[in-house]
């Protein structure tokens, strides 16, 4: 059991640890009470890219006012050696926009643009805009612009964010790790694509 707990302790310290999806933010590609794997890896040894699905501490409030909803020192032991899925007080969305890229809403085809270039992004809900607000902002230096795959029941980067990129863009040093793959329930095993090819054609800032 100790040797078990310390390998544990281990894994979820320097490589992985286990999440739990706890609102709609992410549908379709997660749903409440998915499982997924976090590479605390990433960032890193290796580096974030558009498109990755990122977990992250609260930046400033975003859940706002929550019961208290903690869990017993059992709950919160088995979570500390990565037995037990984290969840509160970090959030998990798609990052959109990498480092003095320019994020914009929308082009004239509807279509949500980086550094200029509109993006088809095939893991929002088919039929759904892009964003129901309009948004024209440069990420700082140090920062990701974020927003969940559900564009119409998401508080992300656009909603934190008072038109400059500043406030609505998540710190790096906020970031766990990148969800890796949906490991719970066993219908729902996938790994979590960077989609790449979606921001392929997407120019340097």
């Amino acid at each position: 059991m100790v040797v078990t707990t310390l390998l544990s302790l281990l894994l979820k310290t320097f490589l992985v640890q286990p999440f739990w999806i706890p609102s709609e933010s992410m549908e379709p590609t997660l749903v409440p009470g998915d499982r997924v794997v976090v590479n605390k890896l990433t960032p890193g040894p290796f580096d974030l890219h558009r498109g990755d699905v990122v977990v992250f501490q609260d930046p400033n409030g975003w859940l706002g006012p929550r019961q208290d909803t903690r869990p017993g020192a059992a709950i919160k032991a088995l979570e500390f050696v990565g037995l037990y899925p984290a969840g509160d007080n970090h959030l998990i969305k798609r990052i959109i926009g990498m480092p003095g890229d320019r994020v914009k809403c929308c082009a004239k085809n509807g279509r949500l643009t980086v550094n200029g270039q509109p993006i088809t992004e095939s893991y929002v809900a088919s039929g759904a805009k892009p964003s129901e607000m309009d948004f024209d902002i440069t990420v700082p230096e140090g920062r990701v612009w974020v927003m969940g795959d559900n564009r119409v029941d998401s508080s992300d980067s656009r909603f934190h964010d008072d038109g400059t990129g500043k406030t609505g863009s998540v710190p790096i040093d906020d970031i766990t790790g990148k969800a890796d793959a949906v490991l719970w329930p066993l219908d729902r095993i996938t790994w979590l694509s960077n989609y790449s090819a979606t921001f392929a054609k997407v120019p340097s800032p």
